[in-house]
């Protein structure tokens, strides 16, 4: 019989754009653990489908919809965790997508959206997670001494750390987390809190598995090309060192290793979920 160890159990972990993807299996990898995960998506519909598997494992699950890049939104997912579930101990800053163009082509649209969804909202999230962190850190420092350890995880991408051609927005965004990740190290450490970033690399999701130039997404009633190319994905994957793209639940593992007590002690980190690969 095989042992599930929960790891996780009485943490709270939120996980944005988790309905779907990459997003959906570190919700069901942390709820796996034990953990009380806050699933959030912009689809209503696919956001109770996690929240629904989460609850067939035995963990709990609360649902916050909406866009991650609204003023409001890092207010209303951080009151949803403390209502449903009394406080906070995990953050993955996940909601994402890519939106290409070459530099001369970048609309100011386009270069905003990918630094809105990439980093300012990441941001906002974590500007309204501090006071209810810091005060839960000092309550338990004042009763035992020392703050129960708390992580956040933020997505970045291998296109953030070396730059990817046709990505100037989507890789000034995910290397803008990096550096937010580690100010928050430095602020956050006092409070027990480890911050580290995952940089992905190619995973295969929807952004990747679709049609070149066939696929699109819909993100805020915008139609987003997506899919790569079968002869660009073979390239790529041809370069990647164990000769394959990752699946979601690999990228899942990477985070979930950053929010196990083994690693305590690692903040202010950036791992590589590539395979080996790197721009």
């Amino acid at each position: 019989m095989d042992i599930i160890l929960k790891v996780l159990q009485n943490k709270v972990a939120l996980v944005t754009g988790s309905g779907r993807g990459i997003g959906r299996a570190i919700a069901l990898k942390l709820a796996g653990a034990g953990a009380s995960v806050v699933v959030n998506d912009l689809d209503e519909g696919v956001a109770m489908e996690t929240a629904a598997e989460i609850e067939a494992m035995g963990s709990r699950a609360a649902i916050c919809t909406g866009d991650v890049t609204a003023p409001d939104f890092g207010d209303r997912i951080v009151q949803a965790a403390v209502d449903a579930f009394g406080g906070i101990d995990i953050i993955v800053n996940n909601a994402g997508y890519a939106w290409d163009a070459v530099v001369q082509k970048t609309s100011d649209e386009q270069w905003a959206a990918m630094i809105d969804v990439h980093l300012s909202a990441p941001f906002r999230i974590l500007r309204a997670a501090q006071p209810i962190i810091a005060a839960a850190a000092k309550e338990e420092i004042a009763r035992h001494g020392r703050a129960t350890r708390r992580t956040v995880v933020n997505i970045s991408s291998v296109a953030g750390l070396g730059g990817n051609a046709g990505q100037a927005g989507y890789a000034a965004g995910k290397m803008g987390i990096v550096g937010l990740t580690k100010t928050l190290m430095k602020e956050w450490g006092r409070y027990n809190v480890t911050v580290n970033a995952v940089a992905f690399g190619v995973i295969k999701t929807r952004m990747t598995a679709g049609e070149a130039g066939k696929s699109t997404i819909t993100v805020k009633d915008r139609e987003i090309r997506a899919g790569v190319g079968k002869e660009i994905l073979d390239a790529m994957e041809s370069g990647i060192p164990l000769g394959r793209a990752g699946t979601p639940e690999e990228a899942a593992g990477a985070v979930y290793l950053l929010c196990l007590p083994e690693a305590d002690y690692i903040s202010g980190q950036v791992i590589v979920a590539g395979g080996g690969w790197s721009l």
